[in-house]
């Protein structure tokens, strides 16, 4: 019941994307599981704190990662907060709880030269995947938008007079992007080619496939595989780290920190401060080629 009630405030009051909010049931949903497997029957408001340590013991012994933990036990604690505010308990039995310990996972972005090869690669063809992979990679590696972002993005997206996108991040923000030239040529030259398949109605998905349907997760991890794989031997290759190269790039070209939070949509400096350790060492060498008391 109450989860249920949960549920509804995530959507209506939260604006919680859908994948957002299938994660809280499938995290809330298994603890349920766990506690009614071995304390019988019981109700998710009537939890104490040991029942869920002991959920957590059980994840550890399975080999789940401290941060898959943290990750799950965060759903539990949004849904005791909700609980307290609608008065069904007094106190979240998670209110005492500390996060496990995690190691910081250094995110490497592709370097410069690779995001040029990749760009390279894709000018030589002029069909419509070839296009559209162009496009994509341009518009993420252009705007540094998310992967939800540019599956979201509809033509009515684009004002090429203005050569901005409008994009719809998280919770229903929308931000006014600005749109490099090439970019704005990939995208008259890609829509001649989408209409041969599609009529380009304004509220239709900008990027689609070549069978006519909108682009969809899976098929953005194989497009960025697929070129990524020629030039460059990082392990993980995906939108998130082209939106980290994005970032890093212009600040290690001289972009304000305020502008690349702006840019990527972020609610606070803190989220954009994480790109900010692969610009030391470009800082490095400007402090040492500027500084008047250093000694070559």
């Amino acid at each position: 019941m109450y989860l249920n009630a949960f549920i509804d405030y995530l959507t209506l009051e939260k604006n919680y994307s859908s994948h957002t909010i299938l994660a809280y049931q499938k995290d809330i949903g298994a603890f349920f599981a766990f506690a009614k497997a071995n304390d019988g029957d019981v109700e998710l408001h009537e939890m104490h704190y040991n029942q869920i340590r002991n959920w957590i013991v059980a994840l550890v012994d399975e080999g789940i990662s401290n941060r898959s933990i943290n990750r799950k036990i965060s759903s539990l604690k949004s849904f005791y907060k909700f609980l307290v505010k609608i008065e069904v308990i007094d106190v979240s039995p998670l209110v005492k709880h500390k996060a496990l310990k995690t190691s910081k996972k250094l995110q490497i972005p592709f370097s410069e030269n690779e995001m040029s090869e990749v760009f390279d690669l894709l000018s030589i063809s002029n069909d419509f995947e070839s296009l559209r992979d162009l496009l994509l990679l341009e518009l993420l590696y252009g705007t540094g938008m998310r992967r939800a972002e540019l599956i979201g993005l509809t033509i009515s997206s684009v004002d090429l007079s203005q050569k901005t996108i409008r994009v719809i991040g998280k919770r229903n923000k929308e931000r006014l992007m600005p749109l490099l030239s090439n970019v704005c040529v990939t995208i008259v030259k890609y829509l001649e080619k989408r209409n041969e398949i599609s009529q380009n109605e304004k509220g239709a998905p900008l990027l689609i496939t070549k069978k006519g349907i909108k682009l969809y997760d899976t098929l953005v991890y194989r497009i960025i595989n697929h070129y990524f794989s020629k030039t460059s031997n990082k392990i993980k290759k995906s939108p998130h780290i082209i939106r980290h190269s994005f970032a890093t790039h212009l600040l290690n070209q001289g972009a304000e920190l305020n502008t690349v939070k702006d840019l990527l949509g972020h609610a606070s400096l803190a989220s954009t401060q994480v790109y900010t350790h692969n610009s030391i060492k470009t800082l490095r060498n400007v402090y040492s080629n500027a500084h008047p008391r250093n000694k070559k």
